[in-house]
């Protein structure tokens, strides 16, 4: 019966995790961009990019206000089905998280109202000030959050106190919890993958319209600034992910080698692009590899040694299966999105982007890769840490409530799929209704308007599509 309640419990956990995980990184991203966008309009007066601030803040609003609904239920679950967890690790845990609270969700609802509503009641500089404060709110957010997390990682700055069902993890070091080991290269990961989202987000988006033939000069500028940024931040997430991966080669062994596959401990050791780990052969079926890469990526040796899972106690061994496959799958998308942005961004340079509207058709379906990228990276370090809740502390199975029934767990996770299906439903309604809204109307441009460069790079790129290659080119509708 336990082995149940620990199924489901674990099995709502995750869906309320991912289903919530769907609307952060947009906002941290979408933040950003804004920041960027208002910036251009407060030094250029262009009323354009007044006109793609106000369409995108409405797009950040509705976002943002799902990802503050669905990410109350999982407090609640900390008391209903993880009790044993909450009782051990909640000095810790309930600290990060008070933190994220005063610091960054006060942020965020104090000045959206001014971001939202202030557009002709307070000057463009103070209203510039809010979106800053708004996303810097987005961003602390995920520092907090990702800071609990990782303490479940890779736990510092700590002491357990009492014995049996008693004891508990209470702070020594605040400063050595928060900035513990896996901490700051994880956070990095977080907000890096949300730029990534909100680039893709843009250009997904632009590029439709470019498609439709409307609202051309708001959706080449749009796509320009959000492209850039795309570009920037793709090849920084694989640089950032590579030291994370050396984190977790120096404090979680298993973790790494669940990831590649790796079960026998030596030097040389490989990296698998595709196979398929048959934990109980230890081998790789069908594996296409490099060889030397994994020692070289966690070493800087080719032959340095990479420990194996058939050194790991076979109790405290993770799944291997679902670690490597959402892994590699995280990577390849990654890969992807690196050579899309950068064939964009020279296809921009070149004059010819906007004009192919076969690479418009692959921008508009890629805004589903970041996503799922995000949600794979998820899967990846979660299942990876098992069987550990808080890693070498307290296991999965021992944080449990002991109280709770398997058919309140699977009754309250039936609920939330419901309410979260509507709630999605909800979401994608709303922007669709957005999206064939389209933006304003910018205003009358001013005659004499005062460029940065990378304003000048962005309105020189967004060039007229060719009237032969799309014959509504010729006005915004």
């Amino acid at each position: 019966m336990l082995d149940n309640v620990e199924l489901l419990a674990r099995i709502q956990f995750a869906f309320t995790v991912m289903f919530h995980y769907i609307y952060p990184p947009l906002s941290i991203g979408l933040g950003m961009i804004l920041i960027f966008m208002e910036g251009l309009y407060l030094k250029t007066k262009n009323p354009m990019y007044e006109a793609m601030c106000k369409f995108w803040v409405k797009v950040f609003a509705l976002n943002f206000s799902l990802g503050v609904a669905t990410g109350i239920v999982m407090q609640v679950e900390f008391g209903t089905n993880w009790a044993t967890y909450s009782r051990y690790v909640g000095d810790i845990f309930g600290s990060a998280l008070a933190a994220e609270g005063i610091f960054a969700f006060f942020l965020e609802s104090g000045f959206l109202a001014v971001l939202l509503f202030g557009w002709n009641r307070v000057s463009a500089k103070v209203h510039l000030l809010a979106t800053i404060m708004v996303a810097l709110g987005a961003t602390f957010s995920a520092f907090w959050i990702t800071v609990a997390n990782s303490w479940m990682q890779t736990p510092a700055g700590y002491q357990i106190v009492g014995e049996g069902m008693n004891a508990r993890a209470v702070i020594v070091d605040f400063w050595a919890m928060v900035f513990n080991p896996s901490s700051m290269a994880r956070f990095l990961h977080v907000v890096v993958g949300g730029w990534i989202t909100g680039a893709f987000f843009v250009t997904s988006i632009s590029a439709y319209y470019i498609l439709k033939g409307r609202h051309l000069a708001f959706a080449r500028r749009s796509f320009a600034i959000a492209l850039v940024f795309g570009a920037l931040a793709t090849p920084l997430q694989a640089f950032i992910g590579s030291k994370q991966a050396e984190i977790v080669a120096q404090h979680q062994p298993a973790k790494l080698a669940a990831f590649e596959g790796h079960f026998e401990t030596g030097r040389q050791a490989p990296i698998y692009l595709i196979g398929i780990p048959d934990a109980n052969t230890g081998k790789v079926k069908y594996g296409v590899k490099i060889p030397g890469l994994l020692s070289f990526l966690v070493t800087g040796d080719t032959n340095g040694e990479v420990k194996g899972l058939n050194d790991i106690p076979k109790h405290e061994r993770p799944p291997v299966q679902l670690p490597f496959q959402a892994y590699h799958g995280m990577i390849a998308l990654g890969m992807y999105l690196i050579g899309l942005s950068w064939l964009g961004l020279f296809l921009m340079w070149r004059k010819k982007l906007f004009g192919n509207r076969w690479l418009m058709r692959i921008f508009v379906a890629s805004v589903a890769a970041p996503y799922v990228a995000n949600q794979l990276g998820w899967m990846a370090s979660e299942v990876g840490r098992q069987p550990w809740v808080v890693y070498g502390l307290l296991r999965t199975s021992d944080a449990l409530s002991r109280a709770v029934a398997a058919g309140a767990v699977l009754g309250s996770l039936l609920l939330f799929l419901v309410i979260y299906v509507l709630l999605f439903l909800v979401w994608i309604y709303s922007l669709d209704r957005k999206i064939k809204h389209g933006p304003d109307e910018p205003g009358t441009s001013h005659p004499t308007v005062e460029k940065t460069r990378i304003g000048e790079f962005i309105e020189v790129s967004g060039e007229r599509l060719d009237k032969s290659s799309h014959p509504e080119a010729g006005e915004d509708k």
